[in-house]
């Protein structure tokens, strides 16, 4: 006998569809751990069953009940179920729509809610129509969709009350359509794995921490605060809890509140032990505020943290298939919580401990950097592209200065040595700089500009740390008292002949950088030669380079090989112009900026342009005022 169309399955199996429902979400619901997942296919089945038959009224609240205990623990066997569009929805209201003499096909899902709402008023569709609506919600917010989820709530409020009153404009429309959707409780013959009321918890406070989360994304932080604590206020775990406190540390430094956000840093921290992004942050504050021993400290408790946390116990309270987890997932969030790696954590101690002047502290912290790295780059440096971390030579040259500065001059040029070693091979012999911008050849022009202007920058980059290994052998050999040596090393791949390795036709803008930095070296190669050449007793050759010194920025030095050479009255020419002294100055100020012109030095050549700077000596310095004071003349008329 044929089944019309429309019509129920015989009261058998429906009633075996819905205890067989009954019998999945029960056992689930006592146990609530993830280890006793049945396979979602068990859901699926009855719901294929179902499914093959035309929609019936009678058998759409087992089928709608059964679609959403299938689809929350296929979101909850894989976090990613939860991407993109939840197709069975779409099905499911499409069923109801057939059972009701109608068809949506070529409706958008939004359209397709709205069109279900209005036709399907039986009462007993109620109840799985408002729970398939909480997990459309969830999806929505999932992809961020708050537009589509807000406007879904209001059909669903319109529903419950058609006279209800719009909420104020003060109030965000999203969480007051939240917390005043009114969930119907469910048929205890049809039950949920995850009740709706639950569901409508998780769902205001996703949707708190969603707009909080976008509202400081725009920069609207009284905004982003007041949501972010709103979500502080809901119903997630302690994970998540100490994310938000993070988010809203964050939010409370870009506003200029420091204090305020070290306490919500804390707060994160003492919900949750293992959120080491708070204790990231919390350095960065301390940083802003100039207080370095805390931040040193800070950063010190971070890198311990890495290699003593371990995996969480097994939580006794219970397990959720949905959760705010899985519904709160931005770029923003990510980079808010990146969990950094103990090398890149390490680093920055060692960078802060040498830009503080506490030398001994930061060559121990980059000598444990460079032990780190023999374990192998890979596992050691991170390779996403957000990594804080310079590149590798440029760690190795202030590791070098960090040596040179502590007094272990010989260790400091054997870095240096190391680093020449692995660049001399990267350096063409001539490298042509140019904007490419025509090349037949390939199949894109734009990717090839993109190529070519990698390699140069690479070729720049390996040259630049060349010779800045060379100037700091120099320097070292200089401060051991071997000044021959220290000529070699200044005279080897000096940096004017370095300079003219690359034939520039066109500077990208992108190269300007490295090419600015190579003339810093050239400035600092020739002041330190200079030097030693005074000490040599050559005092022409210091001279000359004193002068070359002088067209890229003022020198002092100069004065001084002047003032040897007894051309007093040009010594006390440039003294008046170049000596902050002689125009009741201060010395340059902090790692010298006033020595050189534009970007700041690296950290690795301070501790040369601090052995560069002109000593000041009283002694010269009154020599000069005594020769002015004789001379009772003007040296610059």
């Amino acid at each position: 006998m044929k089944r019309q169309r429309g019509a129920a399955p015989e009261p058998g199996c429906l009633q075996a569809w819905a205890t067989e429902n009954q019998t999945l979400a029960g056992r689930w619901r006592v146990r609530r751990r993830p280890s006793a997942f049945p396979p979602p296919s068990q859901f699926l089945f009855g719901s294929a069953v179902i499914t093959g038959l035309p929609a019936a009224l009678p058998v759409l609240p087992v089928e709608l009940t059964v679609l959403c205990n299938y689809l929350l623990f296929t979101v909850g066997a894989s976090d990613s179920a939860i991407k993109g569009e939840a197709e069975e929805i779409r099905q499911g209201l499409l069923r109801v729509l057939e059972a009701c003499g109608t068809c949506g096909q070529d409706l958008s899902t939004e359209e397709l809610w709205q069109k279900v709402l209005q036709e399907a008023t039986a009462e007993e569709l109620q109840v799985p129509l408002q729970q398939l609506a909480a997990l459309q919600a969830a999806w929505w917010l999932a992809a961020s969709r708050l537009g589509s989820t807000t406007g879904l709530l209001r059909l669903l409020s319109n529903t419950e009350d058609p006279g209800r009153a719009h909420c104020s404009e003060s109030e965000n429309e999203l969480l007051s359509l939240l917390k005043t959707w009114q969930v119907p409780a469910e048929a205890s013959s049809l039950p949920l794995v995850q009740s709706a009321n639950n569901l409508k918890e998780i769902l205001c406070t996703s949707a708190a921490f969603l707009q909080g989360l976008q509202e400081l994304d725009a920069g609207n932080f009284p905004t982003a605060l007041s949501l972010l604590q709103e979500a502080t206020r809901g119903f997630c775990s302690k994970r998540v809890l100490a994310q938000i406190y993070t988010c809203l540390g964050c939010c409370a430094q870009r506003m200029g509140k420091p204090q305020t956000a070290l306490q919500h840093l804390k707060q994160a921290f003492q919900v949750d032990f293992q959120c080491l992004p708070a204790l990231s942050h919390t350095a960065a504050v301390f940083h802003e505020l100039g207080e370095t021993d805390a931040e040193l400290q800070a950063l010190f408790l971070l890198y311990e943290a890495m290699g003593t946390i371990i995996s969480a116990p097994a939580s006794c309270s219970p397990y959720f298939l949905i959760q705010t987890e899985l519904l709160v997932r931005t770029p923003l969030l990510a980079s808010l919580l990146r969990h950094h790696h103990p090398s890149e954590v390490k680093y920055q101690l060692a960078r802060r401990c040498l830009q503080e002047g506490r030398v001994a502290d930061a060559v121990e912290h980059y000598l444990d950097f460079m032990a780190l790295l023999q374990e192998g780059l890979q596992k050691q440096v991170p390779l996403d592209g957000g990594s804080a971390l310079p590149r590798i030579p440029e760690v190795f040259l202030e590791a070098a200065s960090a040596l040179e500065q502590a007094g272990r001059h010989h260790d400091a040029i054997t870095v240096c040595k190391e680093v020449i070693s692995r660049t001399t091979d990267l350096i063409p012999r001539m490298l042509r700089v140019e904007e490419r911008l025509e090349q037949p050849e390939c199949p894109s022009p734009e990717a090839g500009l993109a190529d070519g202007l990698l390699s140069q920058k690479e070729s720049l980059c390996c040259l630049t740390w060349r010779v800045a290994g060379y100037l700091q052998q120099g320097y070292a050999w200089a401060t051991l008292g071997e000044s021959k040596e220290a000529v070699t090393q200044f005279s080897r791949e000096h940096p004017q002949v370095a300079v003219s390795r690359f034939v520039c036709l066109s500077m990208p803008e992108s190269l300007l950088p490295e090419v600015e930095v190579l003339k810093k070296i050239r400035f600092l190669a020739l002041i330190g030669r200079g030097a030693q050449f005074l000490e040599l007793g050559r005092h022409k050759e210091a001279l000359l380079d004193f002068l070359h010194g002088l067209q890229i920025s003022p020198g002092k030095r100069l004065i001084l090989a002047l003032w040897k050479l007894n051309r007093k009255q040009e010594a006390a020419a440039y003294w008046q112009k170049y000596s902050p002294l002689a125009r009741g100055q201060s010395p340059a100020g902090k790692d010298g900026q006033q020595e050189g012109q534009g970007r700041p030095f690296p950290l690795y050549l301070v501790s040369c342009l601090k052995q560069a700077l002109f000593p000041h000596s009283e002694s010269l310095a009154r020599s000069i005022q005594d020769y002015l004071g004789t001379t009772n003349q003007d040296p610059l008329c």
